[in-house]
C-alpha cells in the first residue's frame, strides 16, 4: 500500500488556521476522498498561535471592535473556491450566549464572552477562544481521508529538491518530517539580528543597562524596568500601548474617573518616534448613508497596467499620487453626500472635474480649493502623516501640553460623525491595500502609514494615555527621535527635533515595535534556511512569492512547486491579522488560491502514485 501524500503547514496562528479552513472548503471539489496527511507545526496552541495564545494578560486588548473581526469568507471576497459563511466575533459571542456554540475556554474568558457587545474591544485571550473554535470547525469540515497531525514544536529548516519530497527539521526531533508540500504561515518574525540593535545591546551589556529590542511586548522581559526609573521608549504605535498598559495597570495602578492612581511600581516612560504622536484612535461610530464606489481610481485595471511596465516601480512617483487621489475620492464623496453645507459646488460637477484631473496635479488642488472653501475640510495627507513637522517648543513642558491637546482633539474627532469623511478614508485605505498587495514589495512606508491612520488603538487607551501623562508616568519626547550612547557616562540619551537642545538620559531603552518583517536580519533559522536554499528576497527583506498563489520564488523568479508562504514576511503581505466582514479581504483570496494550488498538486501527485502502483 502506498503512503498518503502529505502537506506540512508551519504556523498554527490565524493565517495557518485560515489555510486549513480553505483546504477544508476546497477539498471536496479538488481532492475528493483521497488520503492525505496534514501536519501542523507550532509550539503554541493551534488557532491563536503565539501572538493570540490564551495565556495572556486580560489587560491586553485587540485594537478592533468585535463586530469588525471575522475569520470567514463572504460574497465580497474574490476567490475561486466556495464561500463558507461563518460568524464574525460578535455573532460568535452571541452563539455562545445562546448555547449554540461551546468554546474551549476557561471560566474567566467565558465571562468576557457573555458580556461582549459588537462595539467592544475584546481581550486577546477572548479572541484566542474564537480562533481555537475556528480551527476546530475547520478540522471538523475536512473529508474523512484527511488526517491531521499536530506537532507542538518549532520548525528549524526546510530542505529538499524542487522535484522531490521536502524535509522539515523540527526542534527536539531527530528525524525530519517528510512532506510532499510545505506551507509557511509563521506570522510575525522573531527578534532581529540587525546591526544597530546588536550595537545597542552590546552597549547595554558593557554598562549594565537594559535594552529591549523589537519584540512582541508580552514576551519582553519587562521586570528589568525598575520602578521610578526613566525609560526611553522608541515607538508610539500599538506595541507602545501594550507596554504602557503592562507597566501601569499591570503593576497595580488604577484608572478612576479619568485620573490615574499610581501604585509606585511604575517606571517613567519617555516616549517618542519619527512622527512623535500616537497612532490615530479607532473611529468610534458606524457607517450610515451612501458609500463611495471603491476602488474608483485604483482598480485592477490600473494595477495590471502598472505591473506591465518595464523597470522598477517608484512608490512616490508611480503609486502614491493615485493612492492619494483614491483616498480623496472617498473623502470628498462623503463630504458632498453627508455634509453638503461645507461644499461650494454641485456634487456632480465636482465629481466630474475631480475624475478628469491628473493625480497630484495643481489642477486637482485648484478644483478641491474651489469646491471646499474651508481648508480644514480638505484631505491633507502630508499633514496627517507628519503633524509635528516644523513644530518646535522651547521646553519639554510646553510639548506635554501640545501633545495632550493633540490627542484630545484626535479623540474628539474620531468619535464625532460630523467628521464621517474620516471613516470614508478608512474604507478607502482598506480598498487601496487590497489593490497594492498585488504589486509585491512597494517598501515599508505605505504599511506604516496605513497602520498609523487605520489601525490605531481603541479610544479608551488614548484616554488612559492622557491620564498617565497628567500623572507624570508618561512623558512625550516629540518627533524625529534619535538615541545616542554615551560610553563615558554609561547611559542612553534621547533627543528630538521638536524640543531643540533638550535631551533625556536613561539607563533603559525599549524599542516599542514588532521586529521588521525582514529576512535579512531575522533570527528565525527556518526563514534563513529558505534564503540559503535559493529563495528570493526583496531589497527590503521580504520573501518573494508568486502573487497568484503564494508559491515561493527563487532568485531566477521561478515558483517553487512544493513551497508556499503567506503572511507579513512575504511580498503578498496583507493589511492586518484579521478582516472586517464584507470588505473583500485580500488574505482570504490568498489563502484560497494557495489551498487550491496545494490540493491540485497533491491530487495529481496521488494520481501519479496510483498509476505507478
Amino acid at each position: 500500500m502506498t503512503s498518503a501524500p502529505s502537506v506540512v503547514v508551519i504556523g498554527g496562528g490565524p493565517r495557518g488556521t485560515g489555510v486549513i479552513e480553505r483546504i477544508a472548503a476546497n477539498a471536496g471539489e479538488l481532492y475528493g476522498d483521497t488520503r492525505l496527511d496534514l501536519h501542523l507545526v507550532d509550539p503554541y496552541p493551534p488557532g491563536g498561535g503565539r501572538i493570540w495564545r490564551p495565556d495572556q494578560s486580560p489587560l491586553l486588548w485587540m485594537n478592533s471592535m468585535a463586530e469588525d473581526v471575522t475569520m470567514f469568507t463572504d460574497e465580497t471576497v474574490e476567490l475561486a473556491g466556495p464561500v463558507v459563511a461563518g460568524p464574525a466575533l460578535d455573532a460568535w459571542a452571541e452563539d455562545v450566549r445562546a448555547g449554540r456554540v461551546v468554546p474551549n475556554a476557561d471560566p474567566a474568558v467565558l465571562a468576557e464572552i457573555h458580556g461582549l457587545a459588537g462595539a467592544d474591544f475584546p481581550t486577546r485571550r477572548l479572541q484566542s477562544a474564537y480562533l481555537r473554535w475556528t480551527y476546530d470547525r475547520a478540522l471538523a469540515a475536512l473529508p474523512p481521508g484527511i488526517t491531521v497531525h499536530e506537532h507542538r514544536t518549532t520548525a528549524l529548516a526546510v530542505t529538499g529538491p524542487r522535484g522531490g519530497r521536502q524535509h522539515v527539521r523540527l526542534q527536539g526531533r531527530a528525524e525530519p518530517l517528510s512532506a510532499d508540500l510545505v506551507v509557511l504561515t509563521v506570522g510575525h518574525l522573531d527578534a532581529e539580528r540587525e546591526p544597530e540593535q546588536e550595537r545597542l545591546s552590546a552597549f547595554a551589556r558593557r554598562h549594565g543597562l537594559v535594552h529591549l529590542p523589537p519584540d512582541f511586548t508580552a514576551d519582553s522581559d519587562l521586570d528589568a524596568l525598575r520602578p521610578g526609573e526613566p525609560v526611553i521608549v522608541r515607538g508610539f504605535g500599538l506595541a507602545f500601548i501594550d507596554l504602557m498598559v503592562l507597566l501601569t495597570e499591570g503593576r497595580g495602578g488604577r484608572h478612576e474617573s479619568g485620573a490615574y492612581l499610581p501604585s509606585g511600581r511604575e517606571p517613567v516612560l519617555y516616549v517618542g518616534s519619527r512622527r512623535g504622536v500616537p497612532y490615530h484612535a479607532k473611529i468610534g461610530y458606524g457607517w450610515t448613508g451612501e458609500r463611495p464606489s471603491l476602488p474608483e481610481h485604483l482598480g485592477p485595471q490600473w494595477t495590471e497596467e502598472l505591473l506591465s511596465r518595464t523597470g522598477p516601480l517608484d512608490f512616490r512617483r508611480d503609486v502614491w499620487p493615485v493612492v492619494a487621489k483614491e483616498l480623496g475620492h472617498a473623502h470628498y464623496h462623503r463630504l458632498f453626500t453627508a455634509h453638503p453645507e461645507r461644499t461650494a459646488l454641485a456634487h456632480e460637477v465636482f465629481a466630474e472635474k475631480y475624475a478628469a484631473a491628473d493625480p497630484g496635479s495643481p489642477e486637482l488642488a485648484d478644483i478641491i480649493a474651489e469646491a471646499v472653501p474651508d481648508p480644514a475640510d480638505r484631505l491633507d495627507l502630508d499633514a496627517l502623516d507628519r503633524p509635528l513637522e516644523g513644530v518646535s517648543h522651547a521646553s519639554p513642558e510646553a510639548l506635554q501640553e501640545t501633545l495632550r491637546a493633540y490627542i484630545t482633539a484626535d479623540l474628539t474627532r474620531r468619535h464625532d460623525p460630523k467628521h464621517s469623511e474620516d471613516l470614508a478614508v478608512f474604507l478607502g485605505l482598506l480598498s487601496a491595500y487590497a489593490q497594492l498587495v498585488r504589486l509585491g514589495d512597494i517598501g515599508g512606508w505605505w504599511h506604516g502609514f496605513f497602520s498609523y491612520l487605520a489601525s490605531g488603538p481603541p479610544g479608551p487607551r488614548l484616554q488612559q494615555l492622557l491620564a498617565l501623562s497628567r500623572a507624570g508616568v508618561v512623558r512625550f519626547l516629540g518627533a524625529g527621535l534619535t538615541v545616542e550612547t554615551d560610553e563615558e557616562q554609561g547611559l542612553y540619551r534621547a533627543r528630538s527635533a521638536t524640543v531643540p537642545g533638550a535631551s533625556t538620559e536613561a539607563r533603559a531603552l525599549v524599542e516599542a515595535r514588532l521586529p521588521d518583517p525582514s529576512l535579512q536580519h531575522t533570527a528565525s533559522p527556518l526563514l534563513r534556511s529558505l534564503c540559503d536554499d535559493g529563495a528570493a528576497v526583496t531589497d527590503t527583506g521580504l520573501l518573494s512569492v508568486d502573487p497568484a498563489d503564494g508559491r515561493v520564488l527563487d532568485r531566477a523568479g521561478r515558483p517553487h512547486p512544493r513551497r508556499f508562504a503567506l503572511g507579513p514576511f512575504t511580498t503578498a503581505r496583507s493589511s492586518g491579522a484579521f478582516t472586517r466582514p464584507r470588505t473583500g479581504g485580500p488574505a482570504f483570496r490568498q489563502n484560497d488560491a494557495a489551498a487550491r494550488a496545494a490540493l491540485t498538486f497533491l491530487r495529481d501527485l496521488s494520481c501519479r502514485g496510483r498509476l505507478a502502483s
